[in-house]
């Protein structure tokens, strides 16, 4: 361990509040994503690393230094996350909000209601850790929707396990110590958390990797995107989506896959008379817009978050979020006239 390390310690253990700042700061960010990669919700994230803080800044008298400092704050928002999990009341599903709108029968109900995104504005710094040799998953692959989508169906401490495992790359025994549990255990869950989340992550097959975020594919196909979803143009929609393309709105539970059912759905919500604004922005990796209706007084109500999922030069997921989050990625509920 470092001299200046153990200075801020020392310092820290004495009631240096400074000392500890400097210490868990550059850790902050990817706790925040450890966190939401293990309870799904945005709010509930921020909720569990002030937790985190709170605990480490009260405990921090009693460390002993047998790891480091970043592994020390990643037991304790481990541990906060699976006391969350087991204890909180997840978001309940709401019905649909668009009044004027009766949208058709889905394909499915969803199950992960709580789901929310996470801003790439706080991405810096957080997906790019010290990682583990034993670390499988690319890190911006482990912070996609449909990863975290995924990871919200294996009971808890599976998800723990995964994270730390094939995320972060931490050594079973190390886990193990993390978890207060036996290498036997960590990994009998890590093998049950693999094939689970292969039974639950979407299906690849052939599919084309995403364009390069921010490149000139990615942009055409967000701008076709955003063009055909203003004009209500239901037929330039569907040419920009895969086969097994899906929607999804959480909290509002309805899901509707494959081309012919999105095409049912966007010609049952979707109006020509309608003027829409988008602005621009990224979630999860992913491009997205931020989509505000224009009424006929001249404001504009912000109806949502659209996440795009792509494949090549298609669309493969489309993902709408309420206006709720709209304040994390630092966008008003509603823009002047």
């Amino acid at each position: 361990m470092e001299t200046a390390t153990v200075d801020l310690i020392t310092r820290a253990r004495a009631g240096d509040g400074d000392a500890f700042r400097e210490l868990t700061e550059p850790h902050r960010r990817e706790l925040h994503v450890h966190c939401y990669r293990m309870l799904g919700s945005f709010q509930d994230a921020e909720d569990a690393l002030q937790d985190t803080l709170l605990s480490a800044w009260q405990s921090i008298a009693a460390f002993e230094g047998r790891a480091s400092i970043r592994t020390w704050l990643y037991r304790i928002a481990t541990n906060r996350c699976l006391d969350a999990l087991r204890s909180a009341s997840r978001r309940q599903a709401v019905p649909w909000d668009i009044l004027e709108v009766d949208p058709p029968a889905p394909t499915r109900l969803g199950d992960v209601v709580w789901l929310q995104p996470f801003p790439d504005a706080l991405l810096d710094g957080a997906v790019n850790p010290p990682l583990g040799p034993e670390a499988r998953y690319e890190q911006t692959e482990a912070i996609s929707l449909a990863f975290v989508t995924a990871l919200q169906a294996l009971p808890s401490r599976q998800v723990a396990v995964l994270i730390l495992r094939d995320v972060l790359g931490y050594h079973a025994n190390e886990v193990a110590d993390l978890l207060d549990t036996t290498v036997e255990s960590v990994t009998s869950a890590l093998k049950r958390a693999r094939v689970g989340l292969r039974r639950q992550l979407p299906p690849t097959g052939d599919r084309e990797p995403p364009p390069a975020p921010g490149s000139s594919a990615e942009r055409v196909l967000v701008a076709k995107f955003a063009r055909a979803y203003a004009s209500g143009d239901i037929d330039a929609l569907v040419t920009l989506l895969t086969d097994d393309v899906y929607v999804s709105m959480p909290p509002i539970p309805l899901e509707y896959h494959g081309r012919a059912d999105v095409a049912r759905f966007y010609a049952t919500i979707l109006r020509r008379s309608w003027t829409y604004d988008f602005i621009p922005t990224r979630a999860n990796g992913q491009p997205a817009l931020a989509a505000y209706l224009r009424a006929p007084a001249g404001i504009r109500h912000g109806i949502g978050l659209v996440v795009l999922t792509l494949s090549g030069d298609r669309i493969s997921a489309i993902t709408r979020f309420d206006t709720s989050v709209l304040p994390s990625f630092g966008l008003p509920r509603s823009l002047p006239g």
